[in-house]
């Protein structure tokens, strides 16, 4: 006798099976600034890339299984250039690759026997003005959402994103994306740190374990470019000094607050008591 699974049943646990895998991963960001889009994931190798240029002006980042992204990775180049040739360089956008990665996944997340991919796809644009930069975010079963200003996705992305959301700001400097990036991405294992959790947290972030890029406006062809090297390294030493800066002239105006004018009154007995002098 065959065995019945229902479709309700065998969709829950592909998402299941899809989204753990996508856990596993670290954490990445895509976030706008002045001159275009940064994008940051921690990363040991120098050669097995998760960021990736697939166009002109357009980018790609994955978490997940690496051979599974890599092999979406290609098929969006080929993708993109078929139609930059039949048709025109300014034919091949974010959004059309966002649809193209959507139909292709959510037709592998659809079959029966198949594997669910383990991985989750962001595709970004810069455009020419910052009212034109596109960042799209592409889940495991083909759902697309648009991001704008910034994405966090894989590992703990709700915790990252929260946390990067109270640092972003429209029109920041590259230093100040990378600032935020690099302190939303601790996130995680800073509040680890704060329950006293020492498994699970992550080594510091230094140029030697990040993949940082950019998509930079200011350039006329192809915008894709890596940030290593002591140029990183330079950058992050600039946005954690200024992250440090605005730190210590946070925490005197919070004590200036706090101070009680010495003109007022007092309020009550300074010990404990009933309040009725004796």
């Amino acid at each position: 006798m065959p065995f019945y699974m229902s479709p309700e049943q065998t969709m829950r646990d592909k998402g299941d099976y899809a989204r753990k895998g996508v856990a596993r991963s670290r954490s990445s960001v895509a976030l706008q600034y002045s001159g275009g889009i940064l994008m940051v994931t921690p990363n040991i190798s120098s050669v097995l890339h998760k960021i990736s240029e697939i166009y002109d002006r357009i980018a790609f980042a994955a978490v997940g299984r690496y051979n599974e992204y890599e092999a979406l990775r290609k098929a969006g180049v080929t993708y993109a250039d078929v139609t930059g040739y039949q048709f025109d360089r300014g034919d091949v956008t974010a959004r059309g690759l966002a649809n193209w990665y959507a139909q292709a996944l959510g037709a592998n997340a659809s079959e029966p026997a198949g594997k669910p991919y383990e991985v989750e796809l962001v595709v970004a644009e810069v455009g020419v003005k910052p009212d034109g930069d596109q960042i799209y975010r592409i889940s495991w079963d083909g759902s697309v959402s648009d991001e704008p200003g910034f994405v966090a996705f894989g590992g703990q992305a709700d915790q990252v994103a929260g946390a990067l959301k109270e640092r972003f700001s429209d029109g920041m400097s590259l230093t100040e994306a990378l600032g935020a990036a690099l302190a939303a991405l601790a996130a995680p294992a800073a509040a680890a740190s704060g329950a006293n959790a020492s498994n699970g947290s992550q080594p510091e972030l230094t140029a030697a374990n990040l993949e940082v890029a950019i998509l930079d406006r200011a350039r006329a062809h192809r915008t894709f470019r890596r940030l290593q090297g002591p140029r990183l390294e330079e950058l992050i030493t600039e946005s954690r000094a200024a992250t440090a800066a605005d730190t210590a002239e946070a925490e005197p105006e919070a004590e200036e607050a706090q101070e009680p004018s010495s003109d007022d009154p007092p309020t009550g007995p300074s010990s404990a008591g009933d309040g009725i002098p004796k």
